[in-house]
């Protein structure tokens, strides 16, 4: 048995790929191999001289067999060393000349906003994206006949049958940060909510995912004068124009009353938009007196408050800024059209400075 260790351990050690490995497996411990045949052996021999030969046996197998694994994990490392060497690949090494990444036009136009009406004293409120009907409608004073409120122009989150909670919906503005904000805080309030609103609708100039920003100011003497000069002062600003026109128009929003859209006077000269000058008129916005009701469900009291909204696109507004022609493109990721009209990281939007 000694030999016959010293044998295979031997050519265990100096296999040099797992072929060989597996006949010196078959030569030694396998059906008919030379371990196994001795083993075989044992039924010939007496109690005496088996009780000596079986252990030694089963111990010189054992020993076999461990050689023969420790071997193969050897070769099979030695086997994925190679491959890996010859594999490698020094993955920080440049693919192509370093680019600067760019600010996308929603994001500069956003903070640009932000600074705008942070300058006029109004806050920043957020809320989030999926909420229940009550916020989005109900609260709002928009009834449940109303045609936004159809599953072809909202999208409703599914729920289980039997399910006693009120439905909820992708918001389709962000008018539900302005519930929350007043039950919050109560009055006075001066806030703006910026975000994604969402709305079942896709063509040149509507995505079913968009941009929104409105404006709420809430106190004891508020007037549509008062709402009449913030808008100025922002399109004023957002345009860096030094005069501008507004024009109310009466319309209805379930939320307020009065309700006004805003026009500003402007101009096409080959189509670039000037505002402040030219004979046309462009919508930018929709405004009014906040409805009494909607005070009343937000937990402020109608007798003692009152105060403007106004909602607006930042989508729209971007494109008319920067000559953007097709709201889809916002979305699409495209490199190129990112680098035309991204903006520089550092550029910052300052009244002080310059917006963009």
């Amino acid at each position: 048995m000694d030999d016959l260790r010293d044998k295979y351990l031997g050519l265990i050690s100096g296999a040099s790929d797992e072929a060989t490995l597996e006949d010196l497996r078959v030569q030694a411990v396998g059906k008919k191999g030379e371990i196994s045949l001795k083993m075989r052996e044992l039924g010939k021999m007496s109690p005496e001289e088996r009780q000596t030969a079986g252990p030694a046996l089963n111990a010189l197998k054992a020993e076999i067999n461990s050689a023969l694994l420790a071997k193969k994990a050897a070769l099979e490392d030695a086997a994925l060393d190679e491959r890996l060497r010859g594999e490698w690949l020094d993955v920080t090494l440049p693919g192509r000349a370093r680019r600067q990444g760019t600010i996308h036009p929603i994001s500069q136009v956003t903070e640009e906003v932000t600074a705008i009406f942070a300058d006029m004293g109004f806050a920043v409120a957020e809320g989030p994206q999926i909420d229940s009907d009550w916020y989005n409608f109900d609260a709002l004073n928009i009834p449940g006949h109303h045609p936004a409120r159809a599953e072809m122009d909202t999208f409703y989150m599914h729920r289980a049958t039997g399910d006693n909670r009120p439905p909820h919906v992708l918001r389709t503005h962000t008018s539900p940060v302005q519930i929350r904000t007043m039950e919050k805080t109560g009055a006075p309030i001066r806030v703006i909510a910026p975000g994604r609103v969402y709305r079942a609708d896709y063509d040149q100039t509507h995505t079913p995912m968009f941009h929104q920003v409105e404006g709420l100011a809430i106190d004891r003497d508020i007037s549509m004068a008062n709402l009449k000069w913030v808008l100025e002062e922002f399109v004023k600003a957002y345009f860096e124009v030094d005069d501008v026109e507004l024009r109310f128009r009466a319309s209805h929003f379930p939320f307020t009353e009065p309700s006004a859209e805003v026009d500003i006077r402007c101009s096409w000269e080959e189509g670039t938009l000037k505002v402040g000058e030219g004979d046309d008129w462009l919508e930018i916005l929709g405004s009014g007196m906040v409805h009494p009701k909607v005070l009343e469900n937000a937990g402020v009291n109608p007798d003692e408050w009152q105060g403007f909204a106004f909602g607006m696109g930042i989508d729209r507004i971007a494109m008319l800024k920067y000559g953007i022609p097709d709201l889809r493109a916002f979305f699409d990721s495209d490199l190129r059209w990112l680098r035309h009209y991204g903006f520089a990281a550092l550029d910052v939007p300052t009244l002080h400075g310059g917006l963009s």
